[in-house]
């Protein structure tokens, strides 16, 4: 038996076969997990076509998580492909980048609530989109890159995954009753589509696999994958609330 049998996962983010959401939803397909996946706008297609080369090619349904209509009709586009969740993956972020690469005390108010929208409050709107589903339970687990310190060029799309964290302690707090778990897994630096469009990126990255005592290997999405997947199962019953780290250890020392 694999690790999700029987499971159902909802996974957002999937836009590249090297992104982590993208190896999310294959480990999950690999695990024994049914798998369905969201996109919207120009990324459709696109999404569709890197479905394509999952171990089983997986439905995409609309969602744009800024958008009300989207998320009313989440739960009965979802029902389409599968009657109910027991997961959600929230792999979502976006900062304009004037508010990043060293523009935090010039970033204007506009781009900085986009970024706080998109990357952080999301997480919230996703979950409520999803609650319909999920009504045996189930897990939701978010990517964050740890906000408790001031990274180069990271700039305002830092504060969101601050935000971000600390919404998914709220979730924890308001879903619990339904059985309903709030993970986050902080991943270091791994070289996505995504990282690549943040100014400055390499300057994040420079000298990590030295610091961690497990070394680090930043074209890897693997070991981020798998902690995903473990919360994602049933083999974490009482945790919620939570921040595992996947980075090699670098968070733990100090330096």
């Amino acid at each position: 038996m694999g690790l999700l049998d029987g499971k159902k996962i909802l996974v957002t983010g999937v836009l590249t076969d090297a992104s982590i959401a993208f190896h999310v939803a294959r480990l999950a397909q690999e695990e024994g997990a049914q798998v369905v996946l969201t996109s919207f706008g120009r990324q459709f297609r696109l999404t569709q076509a890197i479905a394509r080369r999952l171990p089983q090619e997986a439905p995409v349904v609309q969602l744009d998580v800024t958008d009300d209509e989207d998320l009313a009709a989440l739960a009965d586009r979802v029902r389409e492909h599968v009657d109910s969740l027991d997961g959600v993956v929230h792999s979502i972020g976006f900062a304009p980048q004037s508010v990043m690469g060293g523009n935090f005390l010039s970033g204007e108010w506009a781009d900085v609530s986009t970024a706080l929208e998109v990357s952080a409050f999301s997480l919230k709107s996703l979950a409520v989109a999803a609650k319909p589903l999920l009504s045996s339970g189930g897990s939701i687990v978010g990517l964050t890159f740890d906000a408790s310190f001031a990274w180069p060029v990271y700039d305002w799309m830092g504060v969101a995954k601050a935000a971000f964290e600390s919404t998914s302690r709220y979730l924890a707090r308001d879903l619990g009753a339904d059985g309903i778990r709030s993970n986050l897994v902080s991943a270091g630096p791994i070289r996505t589509t995504a990282a690549k469009s943040i100014p400055g990126f390499a300057s994040m990255e420079d000298g990590w696999p030295e610091r961690a005592p497990l070394g680090w290997d930043q074209t890897d999405p693997e070991p981020t994958a798998r902690a995903v997947a473990a919360l994602l199962s049933d083999w974490f019953p009482a945790t919620t609330g939570e921040i595992v780290h996947v980075d090699g250890g670098v968070h733990a020392m100090g330096l």
